[in-house]
C-alpha cells in the first residue's frame, strides 16, 4: 500500500537520513515529499491534501515547526493528517509543548530506522493517524 509522507525540515542531512531510512521499511511503500519550512509545507500540502503523515522539525528559519503545527490545526481541509514533531528538543517541556499545540508524536532525534518504522506502523495502522503513548 502507498503512503505519502511530508518531512518538513531545513536539514538536507535529515532528508537523506529519512529517505533512506524508510527505503529500507517493507510495510508500506512510502513517497517522501520535502519541505525547507512551514511555508514551503503549506504550499505541498495544497498540491498534496492526500498526505498521510508529516513529520515536522521544531528549530527551522522563518516559520517554526510550532507555529506551522498551530496554524496547520486551523485548516479544515488538513484535519485528520497526524503531525509527528522530529527535534534534538527532548525536554519535557518541548514535548509537551508540542503534544498541546496539537502533534499526534514526538520522535526525537537521533532515531535509528527501526524506531522510525515502529512510529509509521502505528500511525498508517491507527484508524484516525492517531498514535498513543508515542515518544
Amino acid at each position: 500500500m502507498r503512503k505519502t509522507l511530508l518531512l518538513v525540515d531545513d536539514s538536507i542531512l535529515m532528508r537523506s537520513l529519512v529517505k533512506a531510512f524508510l527505503s529500507s521499511y517493507a510495510a508500506y511503500d512510502v513517497e517522501v515529499q520535502y519541505a525547507a519550512d512551514g511555508l514551503e509545507a503549506f504550499a505541498k500540502l495544497q498540491g498534496n491534501p492526500d498526505t498521510d503523515v508529516i513529520l515536522l522539525d521544531i528549530n527551522m528559519p522563518g516559520m517554526s515547526g510550532l507555529e506551522f503545527l498551530e496554524q496547520f490545526k486551523r485548516e479544515a481541509a488538513f484535519q485528520g493528517i497526524p503531525v509527528v514533531l522530529v527535534s534534538t528538543e527532548d525536554h519535557a517541556e518541548d514535548i509537551a509543548r508540542g503534544l498541546e499545540a496539537g502533534a499526534t508524536a514526538y520522535l526525537p532525534k537521533p532515531f535509528t530506522p527501526q524506531q522510525l518504522h515502529a512510529l509509521m506502523d502505528r500511525i498508517f495502522a491507527a484508524p484516525s493517524g492517531g498514535v498513543s503513548g508515542s515518544r
